[in-house]
């Protein structure tokens, strides 16, 4: 079971965004849509209000500064939301990380990865995650965080 009964993270979800997730709305929109990276955040952070629940929105084209992060969720947050972008098919320390924190992960992503090329099929990060989102743009994001309410007994 998950430890959402510890103080100060049984409402907090940590949204984490890899490489390239700062291009959206400029990087090929006819992939990834058009909007913004702020405007996901601040659709997040209105549905995060309305659920009563806190979140932290981060971004990094790095992966050690992604590991450094999931590593800092862990006892904090009560669960976490990643997009990994280019990271979801190549990283085994992202996942070794979102492996050490003890509460549910959701992975999404923009696009439907199984309609892409080849190499984008294989996700390393759905071998610790408890849900998958693909293919519903930014929509994605705030199904996961529905999800996420629901996993954590707060839906």
């Amino acid at each position: 079971m998950w430890r959402t009964g510890q103080s100060g993270m049984a409402s907090r979800i940590d949204i984490i965004n890899g490489p390239n997730l700062n291009l959206l709305g400029q990087r090929e929109p006819e992939i990834y849509g058009t909007e913004t990276l702020s405007g996901i955040e601040a659709a997040c952070r209105a549905l995060t209000d309305r659920m009563g629940l806190q979140m932290t929105f981060s971004q990094s084209n790095h992966e050690g500064a992604l590991v450094d992060r999931i590593q800092a969720a862990r006892g904090a947050a009560a669960g976490i939301i990643i997009n990994p972008a280019a990271y979801t098919h190549t990283s085994v320390a992202i996942l070794d990380a979102l492996s050490a924190f003890d509460g549910p992960v959701i992975e999404v992503h923009l696009s439907n990865i199984h309609r892409r090329e080849a190499f984008r099929h294989h996700s390393y990060i759905s071998a610790r995650a408890d849900a998958v989102i693909a293919g519903c743009g930014a929509q994605g994001y705030e199904l996961a965080l529905s999800r996420m309410a629901r996993l954590l007994g707060k839906a």
